[in-house]
């Protein structure tokens, strides 16, 4: 921890938002109070105020650092020599390489979503900015050669949007979790998706 007196603000924020997350993953969304982030942050509570006046506001913060962490790494994808193995790497990072506590608390924003209009609000909204700049990756992907012309954009974004979060909750939830088979079994997958293999059409049914 930086010394009190070196500290930024910006320093600061960054310290808040690592205690909450910390506490949320910890004893779940519901049950943390602002008092325990202040603690787990090592601050006063009114000093806690002064940058986020409420629990939403902690996940609003979260959520945007979040965004700031995609933007990032599609950035690094658009500059990929080989398109596919870049995001296999990149999903190796999130699934495999990141805390666990990152999928908990993926879960817990979930279910908070379920009984918090707030958090509701907040996670459509993540899940609609990831499915559009997954759209537009691949779609910028495809004019630079790297995937297939009649691969559907929005629909293999979807596809791994949904792949994605059923790792998150296995990772988070399954005491038998096998990292290296389940996590490589999904890339392979999200690479057939990617290469056109996997028909993404919408089923018909008669």
């Amino acid at each position: 921890m930086l010394h009190a007196a070196a500290e930024t603000p910006s320093d600061r924020h960054t310290r808040i938002l690592d205690a909450a997350e910390r506490c949320f993953a910890r004893a779940g969304i519901h049950r943390t109070t602002m008092q325990d982030v202040a603690s787990e942050a090592g601050m006063s509570p009114g000093n806690l105020y002064r940058y986020f006046p409420s629990k939403d506001a902690l996940a609003a913060g979260l959520a945007e650092r979040d965004r700031a962490a995609m933007a990032a790494d599609f950035a690094l994808l658009e500059e990929a020599d080989d398109f596919v193995t870049a995001f296999k790497a990149l999903g190796r990072k999130h699934f495999m390489e990141e805390p666990r506590e990152r999928s908990v608390l993926c879960l817990e924003i979930w279910a908070e979503a379920t009984r918090n209009p707030s958090f509701a609000d907040m996670t459509h909204a993540f899940e609609r900015e990831l499915v559009a700049r997954l759209s537009d990756l691949f779609t910028g992907a495809q004019a630079r050669g790297h995937l297939p012309a009649a691969l559907d954009p929005k629909a293999a974004a979807v596809m791994i949007s949904t792949l994605a979060n059923g790792l998150f909750v296995r990772r988070a939830v399954a005491p038998g979790f096998e990292a290296e088979r389940e996590v490589g079994a999904v890339l392979t997958v999200i690479g057939a998706v990617l290469s056109g293999a996997v028909d993404l059409s919408p089923t018909q049914t008669k």
